[in-house]
Order: C-alpha cells, then structure tokens, then sequence
C-alpha cells in the first residue's frame, strides 16, 4: 500500500525506543475521540488520550509481553496496535490508533490485519475488542472487519459506556 506522496506504508515491529513516539501518536489520536464524546482529563482521566504513558507501554511491552505493531509512511510512525496474549487462546486487541491526518486510507485496517495474523500465529482463537460504546463509527468500522458486538458495561469511572466486539480468529 502507497501513501498520498507514493512512499509504502510499512507494518512492523515497535521497540523500546520507539514508545515515546507510540506514547504521543495514541493520546493524539484518541483526543479526537475524546472530543467527540466530550472527555476531559477531568471526567475521564482513565481514558486512553489522557492515561497513555511512555511508562505504561514499557510496562506492556516487558511485563505483559504484548505484541506491539507501528504503521510507518516515509520515515513517520502514523499507526500503532498491540495485542495481550491471555494465554487461554484469547487476546485483546489494545489501542488500534491512527493519527487523524493518516485516516481513512486503509492503515487501521491493515494494522487490525496484521495484529489478527500475529493473533492467530500466536495460538489465538479469539481477540476481543474494547471501544466507547457511544463512538457508533467505530462500533461500525469493526464491524465491517468482521467483528461481532458482544455486549456493554457501565463504570462508574467513565462517563460513557464499554462496548464490547470480538473477532473469531
């Protein structure tokens, strides 16, 4: 796949020393999300655009061991995901991102692509999926990938609603 100035999009491995620009490239791209819905750190402080560290993903990345996945486009990294192996031939699909002014032209697909090949090679048999349940272009968008709503849960500590998918590997 080409991006807008004919330079490939790449999938690859993400490494310790990329987090600090994995770090920024999620906050950036769910604030978007955050905006939509109205979240502020004051009222969702849990929420992905204000919660992700440079600290939390290392903290993924060497005690969790997720697999972690960038979608670069000349020399920029536009696209993250990770996927948590439970061990139960389940995993989560973690913070599929994409910075807005790389949307809309096949690179989340192609990271959710990538993320459920590692899945499956990994032993995987399903991979679940976590949005905001009021984020419905979202919902839908999976959806279209193949992915089945399961269900919604209310926290008390976001001010929207869980909504679940998942995705038969």
């Amino acid at each position: 796949m080409s991006g807008r100035d004919g330079s490939a999009v790449v999938i690859r491995g993400i490494g310790r020393e990329d987090l600090p620009v994995c770090a920024d490239l999620i906050r950036r791209s769910f604030l978007t999300v955050a905006d939509d819905l109205g979240l502020t750190p004051e009222n969702a402080p849990r929420f992905t655009a204000f919660a992700v560290t440079e600290e939390r993903l290392l903290r993924q990345m060497t005690e969790e061991h997720r697999l972690m996945f960038g979608a670069e486009e000349g020399g920029v990294l536009c696209g993250y995901c990770s996927v948590c192996l439970t061990g139960d031939g389940t995993c989560e699909l973690g913070n599929l991102a994409v910075l807005p002014e790389y949307r809309h032209r096949g690179i989340g697909g192609r990271l959710l692509a990538h993320a459920v090949a590692a899945a499956r090679q990994a032993g995987c048999r399903v991979m679940n999926i976590g949005i905001a349940e009021e984020n419905t272009v979202l919902r839908r968008w999976y959806e279209r990938c193949g992915a089945v709503h399961t269900g919604t849960r209310k926290f008390d500590f976001f001010p929207f609603t869980c909504g679940y998918l998942r995705i038969d590997l």
